[in-house]
């Protein structure tokens, strides 16, 4: 058996390059929504209720239960927190 080494574990669980690609930007943007609520210093239900959500779905983000939670959706909550998100495009080093 031969060993392999990846950049990043979505790489390596993940079945192809896209799959690894999308899971790398919500576990990113996850993290951050996390991290921000987190700062707020409130309760889960008042977070929820200022992000939009039911109290329910951001204790799943909350828990990091990130296949409950589209590359869409978190981009949604991402501007409920005031984060300002980008997106680097690059091609792979030749």
């Amino acid at each position: 058996m031969s060993e392999q080494k990846f950049d990043n574990v979505w790489d390596a669980i993940e079945k192809s390059p896209a799959d690894a690609a999308n899971m790398k930007a919500r576990a990113g943007l996850m993290i951050a929504i996390q991290e921000t609520v987190t700062a707020w210093k409130i309760t889960q239900a008042r977070a929820a209720k200022r992000l939009g959500v039911t109290q329910p779905r951001l204790n799943d983000l909350m828990r990091g239960r990130i296949n409950k939670f589209s590359l869409d959706a978190l981009m949604n909550l991402a501007v409920h927190t005031d984060l300002s998100v980008s997106i680097d495009v690059a091609r792979p080093a030749a």
